[in-house]
């Protein structure tokens, strides 16, 4: 799905360049852990993906990287800001837009424009700019004077999505930004928040939609407040799932030799402990952790050896990846309390 190569915005684990990182962050409401010692890290000019189920703790680990909340434990840090101690200093820096698109009902889109713009102190001639330039692009010009209540759900989240940008942020903060829209909005909405991150603007979302992780560099997933997976999306189907499964229909008399190719026994290294490989009833059926150089490679072999054969990738939906994170977890939990 993503057309960005993730090598080139990654997490930066341990990284003194990181531009949002935690240490220990904890939020307590009374008795109850909302958020329970997260420390996580996020790359400059990433799309990073904060998941978990409601009432995990995103919302609450939101509010406190915005500086809405303040932690009762543990240090957070946006842009090079102490946000504990800077809140109001790091909000010039970030953009944010919730589920519910923060435009004013009873005013025009172009009147919410004003008023942002104003919270961020453009004006004139530069607001004029900035505006049309982002008019243009979200293909908003036909609905700039339409009540933000009367705006189509799609167009509305564009909307909100160009005012979180107004003031060209550093950071864009993004809360289930396409729930309620359709698929085909969905998309074109991924595709703006990839030409931030390839602008140069990090992103950080949640989403309940789990195949829009394949858009992201990096996925953080936390239950209860705590973080049970950290990595990048095909590391994580790597860890956690069977892998992709690929098939070739094949004559009988030819599977032989593709399952020599793709083993590596003929033109290549041998690859037998990292390829499963059968034969079926129609061909050959091999798995893969991930569609890596190597692996690659090995299937390269068969379809340039026979060019004709229909194929066909099943890729791990990450529907089953988290749940399967999710069931390690609890054990995981089970056990340390046992």
């Amino acid at each position: 799905m993503s057309t960005r190569d993730p090598a080139s915005a990654r997490h930066a684990n341990g990284s003194p360049k990181a531009i949002i990182r935690t240490q220990g962050l904890t939020r307590r409401f009374g008795d109850f852990v909302a958020v329970d010692a997260l420390s996580i890290e996020v790359s400059p000019g990433s799309i990073f993906a904060f998941l978990g189920a409601n009432g995990s703790g995103k919302s609450t680990t939101i509010r406190m990287l915005i500086g809405l909340l303040t932690p009762t434990t543990g240090t957070v840090e946006v842009d090079g800001i102490d946000v504990i101690r800077h809140p109001r200093r790091v909000r010039d820096r970030i953009g944010y837009m919730g589920q519910k698109v923060s435009l004013y009902q009873g005013l025009s889109l172009r009147e919410n424009v004003e008023f942002y713009a104003g919270l961020y102190g453009l004006s004139g001639r530069g607001l004029e700019e900035r505006w049309t330039a982002l008019r243009d692009r979200f293909s908003l010009g036909e609905s700039e004077h339409v009540r933000a209540e009367d705006l189509p759900a799609g167009m509305r989240q564009r909307a909100g999505l160009a005012v979180a940008i107004l003031h060209r942020p550093r950071v864009l903060f993004l809360d289930e930004p396409t729930a309620g829209v359709d698929v085909a909005s969905r998309g074109l909405f991924w595709e703006l928040i990839q030409e931030e991150a390839a602008a140069g603007v990090t992103v950080f979302v949640t989403t309940h939609f789990l195949e829009e992780v394949d858009y992201c560099d990096w996925v953080s997933f936390i239950d209860r407040g705590r973080l049970i997976a950290d990595d990048a999306p095909e590391q994580l189907r790597a860890r956690y799932s069977p892998g992709y499964r690929v098939t070739l229909e094949l004559p009988a008399a030819e599977r032989a030799r593709a399952i020599e190719l793709l083993c590596g026994s003929v033109g290549g290294p041998s690859r037998a402990t990292e390829l499963e490989v059968e034969e079926t009833e129609r061909g050959v059926r091999a798995r893969t952790p991930a569609l890596d150089a190597a692996a690659m490679a090995s299937f390269g072999r068969v379809l340039e050896a026979f060019p004709a054969a229909p194929v066909s990738i099943e890729q791990p939906q990450m529907t089953d990846v988290f749940r399967r994170i999710l069931a390690e977890s609890l054990h995981g939990g089970e056990a340390r309390a046992a």
